[in-house]
C-alpha cells in the first residue's frame, strides 16, 4: 500500500476523489497506527509517521468513501498521572464523520478489568466496538437556501427523530424512526401546518447506548451521550451506515428548507460518552486524556459538572478547535440553521467558575460561520454557580427555565405570582434589557423532552418513573404541576374538560408571550408519559409520539386549537416585537395610549397593593396595536390590532369589566372555556363594547381583538 505524507489539515479522514488523507491530534501518543478494517474481519496498519504539532497525518492513495477504519495509539498507560493510552483499544476518529456498527460492551472495550480497576486491560477491542468511516463529501444540494427566519418569527418545535415519526400511521415502515421520516410530506405538512418555522431536534450526532442502560433492557433514548461529533447518529438512517446516513441526514434537511423549515441541533458538547474514570475507552480517553477532559487534582479521576462522569475541558485548545470545526462542518457541510447548546453553562467553564467572557464564548462571537446562525444556550450545569439564565452574552438566546416555572406557578393557582408572570408575559425585561439583548432572547416554554409532558403536567401531582429500573428515584420531583383532582387517568367528565382546558391556557399563554415560542413534539395532541418525567431511557411506546385517528377527538380539538393560537401569533406582530414594552405611550403614535396597560378584573389599572396581593390571581393586559415603535422590514411603521388580555387562573367564575378608555368595540377571538370560540363558526366571533362585563370560567384565558373596522375607530370610546 502507498503511503503519502499528507496534510495536517482538515483533522479526520478527507476524500478527495482519489483517495484519502488522515489527521489526528494526540500530545501524549509516541506512536499511532491508522487501522483499516475489513469485512472479513483483518486489519491493515499502517503507522502515521508524519507528526506536526501533534498531529499525525498520513495520505491513503485509493482509500475510497465507505472504508472503516480506526486508531491504536501507543503511549503510557498511568492513570495516576491522567494517561491512558492503549494500542489494543481500537480508537474512533473524533472527527469521523459517520460511524458504523455498535458497542457491545464487552469487557474489552474497558482500559482495565472489570473489578480490578487498577489493572490494564489488553484485550483487543476492535470486534467490539464501532468503526469510522470515510465519507463522499459530495452532494448535491441543488437551489437549498437556509430559510433564515427572523427571530422574533420563529416559532420552535422541538422532536425526537424517531419519537416523532416512529408510529406515523402514513409513513412506511422502513422509514419510521429515520432522518428520510422527516423529510416526508406527511411529516413537513404536519409542521407547516402547525406554523412551525424551525425543527429543534434532540441529539443526532452519533451517540452510545450506556453499558448499565443495555444491561437492563433499556436505551440512551435521547441520546445526550455523544461519542462522535461530526457524524449524524447511524440508528436513524434507514439507508445504511456507510456513509448513508450523511446523504439521508442531508437529504432531510434540504426538503425541510423547501418547505421554509429551518433545521435546529441539540448538541453535547459540554461531555462525552466515555463517562468516569469506569468508563469504556472509546476514542478521546485512549487518544490523549489529559487534553480532552477536565481532570480533578488526583489526575486519576474527572470533574463533572454535567451528571455524567466527565467534563469536556473548556480550555484546551484543541477541545476548543474541536468544538468550533464541528459547529462549522455542521452549517457549511449539513446546512444547519442553529444549535441548542446542552448545559451550557459548562461550555462556560474555562477554568471553573461559569464565565461569560471565557474563551468558547471570543470563538463564537469572532467565527463569521457560526456567529450568522441560530444560538440557544440552555443556560444551566450541575457545578456550582451553574444556574446562568440571564447571563449569556448578547449574541445568545436562551431556554427561559424562569418562563416555565411562573407561567405553571400561575395556572396551578400560586400565591403572589402576577408580579413575575407580567414579566415574563412580555419578555423578561428583568433578565434580558440590562445588557442590551430584547425579547427574542427569551425562548419560552412551558414544556421540552426533560420533564413532563403538557397532558402529564395537568394530570400527575408526582413522577412515576418506575419503568426506568431505578426505583422512581430519578427526575426531577418538584414540578409545579397539578392533576386537576385525580392522579393519573379519569373517566370523571369535569376533571377531563378542566385538563383540557388547561392545556388550551398553557399553549395560549405561551403564544401570546413576547419572546421566541417553543413546543414539545406531541403536545399539540396531548401526548402522554404515563407520569413518567424523564423518559431518557425509553425508546418505546412510552415516549413515541401517539398520532391520533378519527376518533380521537380531543386531540385533534386541540392540535387545531394550537394552530389558531400560532397563526394569531404570525398575523399579529404585537405579539412578537422586536423590542420591550416601555408602559407608556410612544411619541408619534396615532393615539395618546400606552404600548401596554394592566387592569384589575374591574377594569381599573393595576396598583402596587394589587400586584402584592397573595390572593390575586386574574389580571387584564392591554396591548396597544398602533404603538409597535419598530419599522417593518422595509423601514415602513408597524400598525396592528390592539387587544385585551384576560387571564383568570382561579377556580371559580369571575366577572371582568371591559375598560372604557381603551377601544369601543372588541371582538372574542380566543376563550379556552370554549375552545372554538372566535375560529370563524360563529361568524366574527362575539362582540362586546367598552364597560361591558364578562364572566370568564374558572382557570381560563379569553383574547379580545379591536380591530380599527368595522369596530369603530382607535381611541376612546
Amino acid at each position: 500500500m502507498q503511503v503519502w505524507p499528507g496534510q495536517t489539515y482538515p483533522l479526520g479522514a478527507t476524500y478527495d476523489g482519489a483517495g484519502t488523507n488522515f489527521a489526528v491530534f494526540s500530545e501524549a501518543a509516541r506512536r499511532i497506527e491508522l487501522c483499516l478494517l475489513h469485512d472479513d474481519g483483518t486489519q491493515t496498519a499502517v503507522e502515521l509517521r508524519e507528526t506536526d504539532a501533534f498531529v499525525r497525518h498520513a495520505y491513503l492513495p485509493g482509500v475510497m468513501p465507505g472504508q472503516r477504519y480506526g486508531f491504536r495509539v501507543h503511549g503510557p498507560y498511568d492513570p495516576a498521572r491522567g494517561h491512558r493510552c492503549n494500542p489494543a483499544k481500537l480508537l474512533l476518529d473524533p472527527y469521523a464523520r459517520a460511524l458504523s456498527g455498535r458497542i457491545d460492551w464487552n469487557e474489552a472495550v474497558y482500559g482495565y478489568h472489570h473489578g480490578r480497576p487498577e489493572s490494564r486491560n489488553d484485550l483487543d477491542s476492535a470486534p467490539h466496538t464501532m468503526a469510522s468511516v470515510v465519507v463522499n463529501p459530495y452532494f448535491d444540494w441543488g437551489d437549498d437556501r437556509p430559510p433564515r427566519t427572523a427571530y422574533h418569527e420563529t416559532v420552535l418545535y422541538e422532536a425526537h427523530v424517531k419519537g416523532l415519526t416512529m408510529r406515523h400511521p402514513d409513513l412506511p415502515e422502513e422509514l419510521r424512526g429515520s432522518y428520510a421520516a422527516l423529510a416526508h410530506p406527511a411529516v413537513i405538512e404536519h409542521l407547516t401546518g402547525l406554523g412551525v418555522t424551525a425543527l429543534e431536534l434532540m441529539p443526532v450526532h452519533q451517540s452510545v447506548h450506556d453499558h448499565r442502560l443495555a444491561d437492563a433492557g433499556l436505551a440512551n433514548y435521547w441520546g445526550y451521550n455523544t461519542i462522535g461529533f461530526f457524524a449524524p447518529h447511524n440508528a436513524y438512517a434507514s439507508w445504511g451506515d456507510r456513509g448513508q446516513q450523511v446523504l439521508e441526514f442531508k437529504s432531510a434537511v434540504r426538503a425541510l428548507h423547501r418547505a421554509g423549515i429551518e433545521v435546529i441541533l441539540d448538541v453535547v458538547y459540554n461531555h462525552t460518552a466515555e463517562g468516569n474514570h469506569l468508563g469504556p475507552t472509546l476514542s478521546f480517553r485512549g487518544l490523549d486524556n489529559a487534553s480532552y477532559y477536565r481532570l480533578a487534582e488526583d489526575r486519576r479521576h474527572y470533574t463533572d459538572t454535567t451528571g455524567t462522569g466527565n467534563s469536556l475541558l473548556m480550555r484546551s485548545p484543541h477541545v476548543l478547535q474541536l468544538v468550533m470545526d464541528s459547529l462549522r462542518y455542521w452549517v457549511q457541510e449539513m446546512h444547519v440553521d442553529g444549535f441548542r447548546f446542552d448545559l451550557a453553562a459548562t461550555l462556560a467553564r474555562q477554568f471553573h467558575e461559569v464565565d461569560r467572557l471565557s474563551s468558547f464564548f471570543d470563538l463564537v462571537h469572532q467565527d463569521p460561520v457560526v456567529s450568522q446562525v441560530k444560538l440557544i444556550a440552555e443556560p444551566w450545569d450541575l457545578g456550582e454557580g451553574g444556574y446562568q439564565v440571564g447571563n449569556f452574552p448578547p449574541l445568545w438566546t436562551e431556554w427561559n427555565g424562569k418562563y416555565r416555572d411562573t407561567v405553571r406557578d400561575l395556572w396551578r393557582g400560586e400565591p403572589r405570582t402576577l408580579a413575575e408572570f407580567a414579566s415574563r408575559l412580555t419578555g423578561s425585561s428583568d433578565l434580558y434589557q440590562g445588557d442590551g439583548r430584547r425579547p427574542i432572547a427569551s425562548v419560552n416554554f412551558v414544556t421540552c423532552h426533560d420533564g413532563f409532558t403538557l397532558h402529564d403536567l395537568v394530570a400527575y401531582d408526582e413522577k412515576h418513573n418506575e419503568a426506568n429500573g431505578e426505583e422512581n428515584r430519578d427526575g426531577e420531583r418538584f414540578n409545579r404541576s397539578w392533576n386537576c383532582g385525580t392522579e393519573g387517568p379519569t373517566d370523571d367528565p369535569g376533571i377531563r374538560a378542566l385538563r383540557a382546558r388547561q392545556m388550551r391556557n398553557f399553549v395560549a399563554t405561551l403564544m401570546l408571550s413576547q419572546g421566541v415560542p417553543m413546543l414539545s413534539h406531541g403536545d399539540e395532541f396531548g401526548r402522554t408519559q404515563g407520569g413518567n418525567n424523564n423518559a431518557y431511557c425509553q425508546d418505546n411506546e412510552v415516549s413515541w409520539v401517539r398520532w391520533p385517528t378519527p376518533e380521537d377527538t380531543g386531540e385533534r380539538e386541540l392540535a387545531a386549537f394550537v394552530r389558531r393560537l400560532v397563526r394569531l401569533r404570525r398575523e399579529h406582530p404585537v405579539f412578537r416585537r422586536r423590542r420591550f414594552l416601555q408602559g407608556r405611550p410612544v411619541p408619534g403614535a396615532e393615539d395618546a395610549l400606552s404600548d401596554i396597560a394592566w387592569f384589575t378584573c374591574d377594569g381599573t389599572e393595576m396598583g402596587p397593593d394589587d400586584w402584592e396581593s397573595a390572593q390575586a390571581r386574574s389580571l387584564m393586559v392591554f396591548l396597544n396595536g398602533r404603538a409597535i415603535s419598530e419599522p417593518g422590514p422595509r423601514g415602513e411603521p408597524i400598525a396592528d390590532d390592539s387587544f385585551l388580555l384576560l387571564f383568570h387562573a382561579h377556580p371559580e367564575e369571575q366577572e371582568f369589566t371591559v375598560p372604557p378608555r381603551h377601544g369601543r368595540r372588541w371582538r372574542v377571538v380566543v376563550d379556552t372555556a370554549r375552545p372554538l370560540a372566535g375560529d370563524g363558526t360563529d361568524g366574527a366571533g362575539a362582540v362586546v363594547k367598552a364597560g361591558d362585563r364578562l364572566t370568564l370560567t374558572g382557570r381560563s384565558l379569553v383574547v379580545l381583538q379591536r380591530p380599527t373596522e368595522p369596530y369603530g375607530p382607535v381611541g376612546a370610546a
